[in-house]
């Protein structure tokens, strides 16, 4: 599985960072972490709000930060 968090380092997007890693270690599950801060990357994929996390290219959440129990559900 493929996670990646999309934001151009303000403080929300380091919090969701931390919180997807924290997820990542109470659900157990193998996951890759990749974070995305180049903004015409972020452009390119299409996302209007930041943060913005996809998990396996698909976006789930942006504009917010979810809390680690809702990041472990969207992981499963």
């Amino acid at each position: 599985m493929k996670v990646e968090i999309m934001g151009t380092g303000c403080t929300k997007c380091k919090r969701m960072y931390d919180n997807v890693n924290e997820a990542v270690k109470k659900s157990g599950i193998q996951v890759e972490v990749i974070k995305i801060e180049d903004l015409n990357e972020i452009i390119t994929r299409g996302v209007l709000m930041t943060p913005a996390l996809f998990v396996d290219g698909e976006e789930q959440i942006a504009g917010r930060v979810p809390t680690v129990n809702e990041i472990v559900e969207i992981l499963k």
